[in-house]
């Protein structure tokens, strides 16, 4: 039997995995105690900022004669499919739950991640040393959640190390090793490696990160991949610890990278199997990943119009390491030329926007984001309609549809009423309650996608005092009541600024944009007009009134007709400006993110 053990570690966000992590690193004599740090595995200095894992990172460690390879994996809902893809190469998962919060609903999504694919749960309650930890209660949950004894559960704290060491035997003796009867594996049968992740380096082109589930690969091999026929070598074949190590080959079970000598960054594929060359004919790929579905959709265009090669450049090598993102390119008149961006969540573009800042240096221009809507034309066609700018003219619709997503909110029974008024308000319909426990309760939602984007979640924790968690998968389309709002700044539309609305909420979403554009945007020599139309009709109007220069500043003495007569040329000057539209105003980067969070 091979002394391997696959696992990775699932949890709610901020329920302690990237701390558990160092603890196993530090135990295991991975990396050496002058060289640790806090969220080791965190590679990007922005999942250290803000306390989050982003992306998932894979290490093997050496525990008592086994090789255990662990994959940490993010905790938030945008990031699932990090998950989902780390949960397809390896057999066991330990389920972290925080003592403090119990189980939260990022929890169940992930455990049924893992059920499904028929990997073995390690229940862990992690956090014990905490004051306002609740062991019975987080040992009630999880038994009533797996049906398993409460031996079975291992109380452990990633922060003093304790219990880290029953997790890491649990891992060896319940997780089963990789068999060779699992998919038909066998160290004489041609290699099959899943690519679960990959990233671009500059010197050394695409790295595949791989678990091989037959066979084997060596470095100078030749090798294929079976969904894009693209050929190359084996430059490099080594394991993470957690920053790569050359091993010259990897065997069945094994995970490890692959560096793949790819410059094209569409050859190497998530879920893509990598076979050798003289097999690739007669070899069958293995089961890859379902195609993710991206929710939100934005233009992303560069700030000035000859960065648009770098930005192309930039997003093809993002979306290797990140195969949750879609792209396309978009023309606009006011932004030029740019990509139509699709997301998860918030969060996944908001993440995506500071990488390519940070990256790649790049100044950007954001537009307001949106669901993709689904139009029904009169002459029968359909559309998907991921930009405001693409709706059809209303006497050629003859209806709109809406994404809708299953939404499983969990929280303190005391709650429930100022969750059900923000759920009604929000347009959700109620189908059950669940009870955890005596104190928490699930309450099952069907809601629309488009009204939990912005600050639903900020809402829901505050009608909850923080203590209510959101999970949502998508369930399908629905008839909508919906229009195409412009928003005209010196009477000019700005296309990056048009959105879709609710018809009954319209004005009230006009009136907020425009106060919001007053708030922000800096004056002009002339009155800018501020307006917020449907179809022809103005909605709400605001004005910034004139930045004014001081035309009496030369004047000493002398009658005070003179001083009146130059007020009032500058005031008929200011009007002839605000009659012809004089002047364009540029719209600040801030003023989206600003629209955004109102």
């Amino acid at each position: 039997m091979l002394k391997i053990r696959n696992f990775c570690i699932i949890a709610h966000i901020d329920h302690g995995k990237s701390t558990m992590a160092d603890r196993m690193l530090e135990i295991t004599g991975t990396i050496e105690k002058r060289k640790m740090r806090d969220q080791v595995l965190d590679q990007m200095d922005l999942e250290r900022e803000r306390g989050i894992t982003i992306k998932l990172q894979p290490v093997k460690m050496e525990y008592r004669g086994f090789e255990l390879n662990l994959i940490d994996t993010p905790g938030h809902v945008d990031f699932t499919y990090e998950v989902s893809r780390s949960l397809a190469a390896v057999e066991g998962a330990v389920l972290l739950v925080d003592a403090t919060q119990g189980i939260q609903a990022q929890t169940l999504a992930n455990l049924y991640l893992a059920l499904e694919q028929n990997l073995t749960i390690i229940p862990v309650i992690n956090k014990i040393d905490l004051p306002a930890a609740d062991i019975e209660k987080s040992r009630k949950e999880i038994m009533q959640l797996l049906g398993c004894k409460a031996e079975e559960i291992i109380l452990a704290s990633g922060k003093t190390g304790q219990g880290v060491k029953e997790v890491l035997q649990a891992v060896i003796d319940r997780v089963p090793a990789p068999v060779e009867t699992r998919h038909g594996a066998s160290l004489r049968a041609p290699l099959r490696a899943l690519i679960f992740d990959s990233t671009y380096d500059e010197y050394r082109g695409v790295v595949a990160y791989v678990r091989i589930f037959d066979g084997r690969v060596e470095k100078g091999d030749k090798i294929t991949l079976l969904a894009t026929k693209a050929k190359s070598e084996a430059l490099d074949v080594g394991i993470f610890k957690p920053e790569y190590k050359t091993t010259g080959k990897l065997e069945t079970g094994e995970i490890g990278y692959i560096v793949t000598g790819f410059r094209d960054v569409s050859e190497c594929r998530v879920g893509d199997t990598v076979a050798l060359a003289k097999y690739g004919d007669e070899t069958k790929s293995l089961k890859g990943y379902n195609e993710v579905k991206p929710m939100v959709f934005a233009g992303i265009f560069p700030r000035e119009g000859n960065e648009f090669e770098e930005l192309r450049e930039a997003i093809a090598k993002l979306k290797l390491s990140d195969a949750a993102l879609a792209y396309e390119p978009e023309s606009s008149e006011a932004l030029g030329f740019g990509f139509r961006c699709g997301f998860l969540g918030l969060l996944h573009l908001e993440i995506f926007q500071e990488r390519l800042k940070r990256e790649y240096s790049l100044n950007l221009i954001v537009t307001v984001p949106s669901v993709a809507y689904k139009v029904r034309e009169k002459n029968g066609m359909e559309l998907i309609i991921r930009s405001p700018q693409k709706l059809p003219d209303p006497s050629e619709m003859e209806k709109i549809e809406e994404p809708w997503v299953r939404l499983d909110i969990i929280a303190p029974k005391e709650y429930i009423g100022p969750i059900l008024n923000l759920t009604q308000e929000k347009r959700g319909v109620y189908k059950n309650t669940e009870y955890i426990d005596e104190t928490r309760v699930i309450l099952h939602y069907e809601i629309p996608l488009a009204v939990i984007l912005v600050d639903f979640y900020d809402k829901i924790k505050s009608a909850s005092s923080g203590y209510a968690s959101i999970n949502y998968d998508f369930i399908g389309y629905r008839q909508a009541d919906v229009v195409k709002m412009d928003i005209l700044v010196a009477e000019e539309a700005v296309e990056a600024l048009a959105m879709i609305v609710y018809s009954d909420e319209a004005f009230k979403r006009g009136k907020e944009v425009v106060a919001t554009l007053k708030e922000t945007l800096p004056k002009q020599m002339f009155v800018v007009k501020l307006q917020a139309a449907i179809g022809g009709k103005i909605i709400a109007a605001e004005r910034i009134s004139a930045m004014k220069k001081d035309v009496t500043a030369k004047l000493y003495g002398g009658d005070v007709t003179r001083k009146r007569k130059l007020l009032e040329k500058q005031k008929k000057g200011k009007k002839k400006m605000l009659a012809h539209g004089k002047g364009s105003v540029e719209i600040p980067s801030d003023v989206f993110v600003k629209l955004l969070k109102r």
